[in-house]
């Protein structure tokens, strides 16, 4: 009997096999796996639903490689991706989430020696989850921010240990609070050693990917419990538009110097950078946040939708 799921999950494995790769009807996989019509249709559905089966489009739509090459001439962008989107907010984050999976794994096949900074979020957990395993066991992740919220609760949208996990990358987190209670205490707590080795491999690592979202009453710092309707609030009257690995900047993309950052323990923001420096973000609420942020060079790439390039690139 405790073999009775993997044995549902095989015989969906080979009908989806047989639908997807060998082009096969459902009556045809019906016959096949001696199995109804019906069982076989629920048996190809499970085989998506449980991802035993995943697509990747190799050949890009055309008006996303023009929106993409508007986006990189305007912002002056070293690596841009946009996905096609239907309309829905899913079909969206899955697809931006997936052409992040394939630039992640890219970058990891390399042959070389890869340090790779990491944000959190919904859509950078989303990515990490979609990379191929793989062992890459003298690639170095290191983590751009503390995910420590002021409850000492964790944040579930972690992407680092994730990603370790799939490629048996050597990992390494930053075991701070997002925000420390004063700014001396920041100071003390950036002074201990291993604190500062991890800053000093996020300043030289060769790529960085991360999120962004945006300062307003919907603020996903506030709604995560990492600062105070107060402490929004301020941020919002500072002029405050988006936070890029919790660093808040108005909408010239100029990080503020007041309220919450001045106790972030986060690795600063590096403008301008020649190094990649990747946001993954797309949606209604991002276009403020990330319009500001490509302004400022605070990220001089993106993984987006059609969607929001378009928004992006209005007047």
């Amino acid at each position: 009997m405790a073999d009775a799921p993997d044995s549902r999950l095989d015989d969906a494995a080979r009908a989806g096999w047989l639908y997807y790769i060998a082009g096969k009807t459902q009556d045809d996989i019906a016959q096949a796996l001696n199995v109804s019509r019906p069982t076989a249709q629920r048996l190809v559905s499970l085989c998506r639903s449980e991802r035993l089966i995943t697509f990747r489009m190799d050949h890009p739509v055309g008006e996303c490689m023009n929106l993409a090459a508007q986006l990189t001439e305007r912002f002056g962008l070293v690596h841009c991706d946009v996905v096609p989107a239907d309309g829905t907010a899913e079909t969206s984050f899955v697809g931006v989430a997936e052409a992040a999976a394939v630039f992640i794994e890219r970058l990891l096949r390399s042959k070389r020696t890869v340090v790779m900074g990491l944000g959190t979020g919904r859509s950078m957990r989303a990515s990490v989850e979609r990379v191929t395993p793989m062992a890459r066991p003298l690639h170095r992740l290191v983590s751009l921010v503390g995910n420590i919220s002021p409850d000492g609760s964790a944040s579930p949208f972690d992407a680092l240990i994730k990603l370790a996990e799939l490629t048996q990358a050597q990992y390494f987190p930053m075991p701070l609070p997002m925000h420390a209670s004063t700014s001396s205490q920041r100071n003390l707590l950036l002074e201990i050693e291993s604190v500062r080795r991890i800053f000093v491999m996020a300043d030289g690592a060769d790529v960085w990917l991360s999120g962004i979202s945006q300062i307003d009453e919907n603020a996903i710092l506030y709604r995560d419990g990492f600062i105070t309707r107060d402490q929004l609030l301020d941020l919002i009257r500072l002029g405050g538009v988006g936070e890029n690995v919790g660093w808040v900047f108005d909408a010239n993309g100029r990080i503020l110097t007041e309220g919450t950052n001045t106790r972030i323990t986060s690795i600063p923001p590096q403008i301008d950078s020649p190094r990649p420096r990747i946001c993954i973000a797309h949606g209604p609420t991002k276009v403020i946040p990330l319009r500001a942020a490509l302004t400022g060079r605070i990220v001089n790439g993106l993984v987006t939708d059609e969607w929001t390039a378009r928004a992006l690139l209005q007047d």
